[in-house]
């Protein structure tokens, strides 16, 4: 008699999901903005705040609901993503709270706190009702047509110190271009996935840059200009940096052709050369840039940059503890724009260190999601994403630093700003789903051509 075995094929290796190691993560989030708020307290009246438990017990129950959803619809996701978001949004609140205490005439806690809470709500409609990334990819040019529009927008609304970005109904406002971002991510992404061959491989070669035909990068130039166009009316130069830094990023990460950097760089240049010389909002900003010190020269006393510097400068290595600085004095924009001169002179050198940190480690965990995905789409997508935390975090801070002129944004979940807080969480939701694709076993697959042995056994 003939009998035919073969050995079971091996199974892969166990890919652990992590989330206890989230929770605890979460947990540690969540008590260390509790002991900032409990601290801005007693510095500022001796007391810890009546309402600090009640705090916590917010904070931690948003932290938790969102928990249960990645464990149940992204378990194998990356779990650094939700506890660095929840820690930022926690000492972003801490932050707007003290401030809060010397300007008790515009109160800003409590609207970002309800703005924070539609954050986590969007995060976790995205985590359970997004089971696949790749379904984004089907509405690459819905994305790109609703991006559009929403830019176009504030055009019709009045100016807002010096900028057209905003939209004001009623008592609400919002900033379009925010989420305009998360929807020209998933259309480059989805655009320079399916063109991508052609991009690397076609067309003429100048130097050591391969030039793409005009019929395969005219229709992404074209949208990427007409967005940049729409933001310089709007005077909205930081964003429009952003979504210039998007489009080079993700075309490089398609293409693999460093050449595209430094033409990035190069037109980068020439286009803040040009603007920051004939436009006159983004000119006084640049000449702030050069001299923030020109005003207290001129007996008027002393500008926002120059008082952000002061608040670095006194906060030295360790800071002056939570609640004891002052970079209330910046003024108008200390709570948004500025919100890190707080950080930095409160907390110092160290703090600020460590906020960098928390940023650095998000961005990263992005990345190393979009690498380890196999579909082009993913792996742009993840890095488009995380290139927008980068981005913004650049810019806001080596403009309140003094190393690049001020642009006007919002730092990620520290600052106030309601469509900056509910956009991030966004992101990191999308970013969330992304590394769960990424990090989950995947069925184990005959190899083509193996043919099981035949063993003969003698009656």
């Amino acid at each position: 008699m003939t009998a035919t075995t073969a050995d079971a094929p091996p199974s892969g290796p166990r890919v652990p999901k992590r989330r206890g190691v989230e929770l605890s993560l979460l947990v540690c989030a969540v008590l260390i903005s509790v002991y900032g708020y409990a601290g801005v307290g007693l510095a500022g009246s001796g007391a810890v705040p009546p309402d600090a438990a009640r705090y916590g017990a917010g904070l931690g129950l948003l932290a938790l609901v969102a928990h249960l959803a990645v464990r149940f619809r992204a378990p194998y996701a990356d779990p650094l993503f939700l506890p660095i978001a929840v820690l930022l949004n926690g000492l972003g609140l801490v932050l707007i709270y003290r401030l809060d205490l010397e300007t008790p005439y515009d109160r800003a806690a409590p609207t970002q706190l309800i703005w924070s809470t539609l954050g986590v709500a969007l995060f976790i409609a995205v985590v359970v009702l997004l089971r696949d990334h790749r379904v984004l990819q089907r509405y690459a040019y819905v994305s790109m047509a609703t991006a559009l529009a929403l830019m176009v927008l504030p055009i019709f609304f009045p100016a807002v110190n010096g900028a057209r970005i905003w939209i004001r109904i009623g008592g609400l406002s919002f900033q379009p271009a925010e989420f305009a971002k998360i929807l020209l991510a998933v259309f480059f992404a989805a655009y320079l996935a399916a063109n991508r061959n052609a991009l690397a491989y076609t067309g003429r070669r100048i130097w050591r840059l391969q030039l793409p035909t005009g019929r395969v990068l005219g229709p992404i130039v074209a949208i990427w200009v007409l967005s940049v166009g729409v933001l310089i009316l709007e005077r909205d130069l930081g964003t429009s940096l952003l979504f210039f830094g998007l489009f080079v990023i993700t075309l490089y990460v398609a293409t693999g052709r460093t050449g595209w950097i430094a033409v990035g760089l190069l037109l980068a240049a020439v286009g803040a050369f040009a603007v920051g010389s004939l436009e006159p909002h983004v000119h006084s900003r640049v000449e702030d840039w050069l001299n923030p010190f020109a005003s207290i020269e001129a007996g008027d006393g002393p500008s926002q940059l120059a008082q952000s510097l002061f608040a670095f400068a006194a906060g030295g290595m360790l800071g002056t503890g939570l609640g004891s600085g002052h970079s209330v004095l910046i003024g108008f924009a200390a709570k948004s724009d500025f919100i890190l001169a707080t950080a930095g002179e409160e907390l110092g050198l160290v703090g600020l260190t460590a906020l960098f940190l928390l940023y650095a480690l998000l961005v990263a965990r992005g990345y190393r999601a979009g690498l380890a995905l196999r579909d082009p789409f993913g792996r742009l997508l993840a890095t488009g994403l995380a290139s927008i935390l980068a981005l913004q975090v650049f810019v806001i801070a080596g403009g309140v630093m003094g190393l690049i002129p001020l642009t006007g944004m919002a730092m990620p979940f520290l600052a106030q700003g309601g469509s900056s807080v509910v956009t991030n969480w966004v992101i990191v939701a999308l970013l969330i789903r992304v590394s769960d694709s990424a990090r989950a076993p995947r069925p184990e697959v005959p190899e083509a051509g193996i043919v099981a042995p035949v063993v003969e056994e003698a009656r």
